[in-house]
């Protein structure tokens, strides 16, 4: 057994880094959201943010758009053309999928400047993003109604997964430790 853990160290190292970070901001979220109850309909400060910046980035594509607390549940609708056509809940802030990119890259981890800058650009960019894919998404919605769950469910979140990808990708290519060790 010994022998095994010694000869794939790197990948335990790894999955003990990527499991250990997952975990600790997992759980960091978590505590942060149970300061807010869903039963009363509160949303997180983080998810009314991104609701309002959709706002902005229709806006400021010349859209008319609103954003309205829901009445009936802890989310933010998204109106468009005075049309109600998307909502905005909790899981869609991008802060999991930021806390899943984080983690990888932190198990890859290089130099803690290096790896901190990456996390924080890489989250940035994915919370942008994530803000143009809901404004998008709404925009579609509008104009392709009978596509929502194509467009929903697998569109948009193929935008947002690929771009962790590519991410992922250029960071293990270009910046990790790993990159350092195989391109000598």
């Amino acid at each position: 057994m010994k022998d095994i853990i010694n000869q794939h160290k790197p990948f335990f190292v790894f999955l003990l880094k990527f499991v250990l970070f997952y975990l600790i901001f997992t759980l960091i979220y978590k505590f942060y959201l149970s300061q807010f109850e869903v039963q009363n309909n509160e949303v997180d400060n983080i998810t009314k943010f991104v609701a309002e910046q959709t706002k902005s980035v229709l806006v400021a594509m010349g859209k008319d758009s609103d954003v309205l607390k829901h009445e009936f549940e802890p989310s933010y609708k998204i109106l468009y053309s005075n049309k109600y056509l998307a909502r905005v809940v909790e899981g869609c802030n991008a802060i999991s999928v930021i806390i899943l990119f984080a983690s990888f890259v932190f198990a890859f981890s290089s130099t803690f400047k290096r790896t901190f800058l990456f996390i924080i650009s890489g989250s940035l960019l994915i919370f942008v993003l994530n803000i143009l894919r809901i404004a998008f998404l709404t925009i579609a919605l509008y104009n392709f109604p009978k596509n929502e769950h194509f467009l929903h469910d697998i569109v948009f979140p193929i935008v947002i997964y690929g771009v962790v990808f590519l991410l992922w990708i250029i960071w293990v290519l270009k910046f990790s430790g790993y990159a350092k060790v195989t391109s000598k």
